[in-house]
């Protein structure tokens, strides 16, 4: 839709990236941000989030908003009403992908971690909340360190070969590498697995593997079915190649200054960035 569709009293749907969108760059969400996110929460706007993290990485987020319904995790492998405790969908990739992914990780010297539905691991978090979710990886690296500081989850260590012969599903597996390694590793997946798996870089420096059929478009199509909102009375909010598919979705698409050029240039709208509160700014113009 053109921008001069764009009616604001029309919106019923804010969907958001949370990593260089809504967050600030040291990962905090904003006091202008949260105000203008609980303004239009005041006006019947639903706030859906939508993230490559983890349920439980991504909580503290929606604690804050205290946003209740369905949100979007893992990229869209899994749709989940926190507030409720109901599994809206979930997509698991099969673990042989992933397994060659660990021999390739290995192979090249890229740490890789995968992520685990709680009942295909067998394994619990120290705290005891786990969301239904464990992290797993070969060894503890500084990769590691900086994503467990980040995420505020906590990564076991153990044999990934072996883990993965005794599990029938996989939320998703991630390389953090750099963006030169990212095409050689995607190149690699593709020539192996062809269009048979999703393969979306999420951040600089995380490469995902997730199931062929998962997207944050995908998420977002059974997250607007569930809210009985329709995708004309959406705006998504994003900054990177993962937020493409629900920019397709949603009726309207705004990305932050810092977003790259491709992004840019998908979206309806361009927002000041992720620093600057570019969210906050964006509804306090067109929401009041």
């Amino acid at each position: 839709m053109p921008q001069k569709d764009f009616n604001p009293d029309k919106i019923k749907a804010l969907v958001l990236d949370l990593d260089g969108t809504l967050l600030r760059p040291d990962k905090t969400l904003s006091g202008r941000n949260l105000c203008a996110l609980q303004s239009c929460m005041k006006k019947d706007i639903q706030i859906i989030l939508a993230t490559g993290r983890s349920v439980g990485s991504a909580e503290k987020y929606r604690k804050q908003i205290n946003t209740q319904g369905p949100h979007i995790y893992y990229n869209g492998a899994e749709v989940i009403d926190i507030s409720t405790g109901k599994m809206i969908h979930a997509r698991y990739i099969d673990p042989r992908p992933i397994l060659f992914c660990v021999r390739l990780a290995r192979q090249m010297g890229h740490f890789f971690q995968v992520y685990f539905p709680e009942d295909a691991a067998g394994h619990s978090h120290k705290n005891g909340q786990t969301f239904g979710e464990i992290l797993m990886a070969e060894r503890k690296t500084v990769e590691a360190e900086r994503y467990e500081k980040s995420s505020g989850i906590e990564i076991i260590t153990g044999d990934l070969e072996e883990h993965l012969n005794q599990v029938n599903a996989v939320i998703k597996g991630m390389f953090i590498t750099t963006q030169e390694n990212h095409e050689k590793i995607r190149s690699l997946l593709t020539e192996q697995f062809g269009e048979s798996i999703y393969i979306v870089q999420s951040t600089p420096i995380f490469l995902e593997v997730l199931a062929k059929g998962v997207s944050k478009g995908s998420g977002l199509k059974h997250a607007l079915d569930y809210l009985r909102i329709n995708k004309e009375n959406t705006i998504a909010f994003g900054d990177e190649e993962n937020d493409l598919p629900m920019f397709e979705v949603a009726g309207f698409s705004a990305a932050p200054a810092n977003a790259k050029e491709t992004i840019r240039k998908a979206a309806l709208f361009q927002i000041p960035a992720e620093a600057e509160d570019g969210v906050a700014v964006f509804l306090e113009k067109h929401f009041g």
